[in-house]
């Protein structure tokens, strides 16, 4: 076997020079370096961002969606979206490891690569179904994870399909949990999504009773089951796209008083805002979405003189699979509204 770079550098084809996320195209042969794991793959997590615009231009059609990626993956060699640039995650079985890795990994295990697959080689051979609501495409192929992929293995005592749901977004929580004090007023644009149920509880976990945690949503339901456990002080249905009108209603539920905290957790672009106005100075702004422009918030908040400190949603912090995996443990209701949506 060869060896090939740790971070997948032997796998770019075009443009020369790039890591694997940003290269337009990247190997997808199979035949796998000596520092690689092959993977047998069973289904594919779309980044909600990635999955909301695949079925704005499929009319919701599910095989259209289907063939869509099929036909993206075919041209890149890896599952990154051309419009929004993002991916998503996988589970499946370990097939093969590279005679060079060191991993507490055996064949036959079965895993959820914590990497978005907007990196990761990735070979389809049919797309088997693709499920509506919960961003999750059953498929038959293959993957390489290159030696510096994080994975986590699939817990036993969670379904896989609860546990790849919370996976893909574990970063949102756990860094929530990390960017919150106690005490702290938090506000959770796109509470009612997956994202947005496990961020609450992280922050109000972390936040104490003398803490405020409020979410909005575009539905007015949106918050009913957060309001139920305790999760959220206090809700409202808003368009995240409306900064004005969201800005507006925030403060209006906590009493007139600014954020500590925000994190925008939505699927569409043209958000940034909602989340910078609600946010006192020297608060933090988290960007889980992967629509969000960069440009548009960092101009923004120069714009209106707001001295935040805003956050790339990076999907890795140390020890978010355990965290996250963790709160669905720790919390019976939450656990069972993953199951009732996402299973």
């Amino acid at each position: 076997m060869k060896r090939g770079s740790e971070y997948g550098l032997h796998r770019v084809i075009e443009p020369e020079g790039c890591l694997p996320q940003a290269a337009l195209r990247i190997s997808n042969d199979m035949t796998l370096f000596s520092n690689e794991i092959l993977i047998d793959v069973q289904a594919l997590n779309i980044d909600s961002a990635s999955f909301w615009q695949l079925s704005e231009v499929s009319g919701g059609d599910r095989d259209e969606i289907g063939r869509r990626i099929m036909e993206i993956v075919a041209e890149r060699g890896k599952m990154q979206n051309p419009v929004t640039g993002s991916g998503g995650m996988l589970i499946g079985t370990v097939a093969a490891i590279g005679d060079d890795l060191q991993t507490d990994l055996q064949v036959g295990d079965k895993v959820a690569t914590l990497v978005s697959l907007s990196l990761t080689p990735l070979r389809l051979d049919r797309v088997i179904r693709v499920h509506h609501g919960t961003d999750r495409i059953d498929v038959a192929g293959q993957a390489i994870l290159f030696e510096s992929g994080l994975y986590a293995k699939l817990p036993h005592d969670l379904p896989e399909a609860m546990a790849l749901a919370a996976l893909d977004v574990a970063g949102a929580p756990a860094q929530m949990h990390k960017l919150i004090r106690e005490g702290d007023r938090v506000l959770i644009i796109g509470a009612g999504g997956k994202s947005g149920l496990l961020s609450a509880y992280a922050a109000k976990e972390k936040a104490g009773p003398g803490g405020f945690v409020a979410g909005c949503d575009l539905a007015p339901d949106g918050g009913d089951f957060l309001l139920q456990q305790a999760m959220l002080d206090r809700y409202f249905a808003c368009d995240a796209t409306d900064a004005p009108s969201l800005m507006e209603k925030a403060l209006a539920v906590g009493d007139g008083r600014e954020y500590d905290v925000s994190v925008l957790v939505v699927n569409v672009p043209g958000a940034e805002m909602s989340a910078i106005l609600p946010v006192r100075d020297e608060g933090t702004v988290y960007f889980f979405s992967m629509a969000t422009s960069f440009t548009k918030a960092a101009l923004g908040a120069e714009g209106i003189g707001k001295d935040v400190s805003m956050l790339i949603g990076n999907g890795y912090t140390k020890g978010h699979a355990d965290f996250t995996l963790g709160l669905l443990r720790r919390y019976a209701p939450l656990r069972q509204r993953f199951a009732d949506v996402y299973c």
